[in-house]
């Protein structure tokens, strides 16, 4: 009897680990924002300031370049564990006022792109 509920056991929690991983997996999603700033220096701290309402918002990854012939040409990348977290992030107005704060010039081209393997 201790014999089987121990496999039960085994059973059980395998069964909720692969789950588990499987789900926070399943939809993970990377958007490329890129657009043009007034002032890199300027921008990126406001970037840099505006990290904890990132990471409230979802981002568990995210990382910066600037164009080797215009440093004032960004491409930013953010990863979300959702579709629905990318897009309720990059959609709401804190986003949208603070980007128009900190030096964004015109509208930023937004795409959204499943990181390899976690759409299947």
């Amino acid at each position: 009897m201790i014999m089987l509920i121990r496999n039960v056991f085994i059973y059980i929690c395998g069964a909720l680990l692969l789950t588990a991983s499987h789900l926070s997996f399943a939809q993970n999603v990377r958007v490329f924002v890129h657009h043009n700033v007034a002032d890199y220096k300027v921008w990126k701290k406001g970037y840099d300031d505006f990290a904890p309402q990132q990471k409230k918002g979802g981002v568990y990854f995210q990382q910066v370049f600037q164009s080797v012939d215009n440093p004032n040409n960004v491409t930013v990348i953010h990863d979300f564990h959702s579709l629905e977290k990318a897009k309720a992030f990059f959609e709401s107005e804190e986003l949208k006022a603070t980007m128009k704060k900190i030096g964004s010039l015109g509208n930023a081209e937004i795409w959204y792109v499943h990181l390899d393997g976690s759409h299947k």
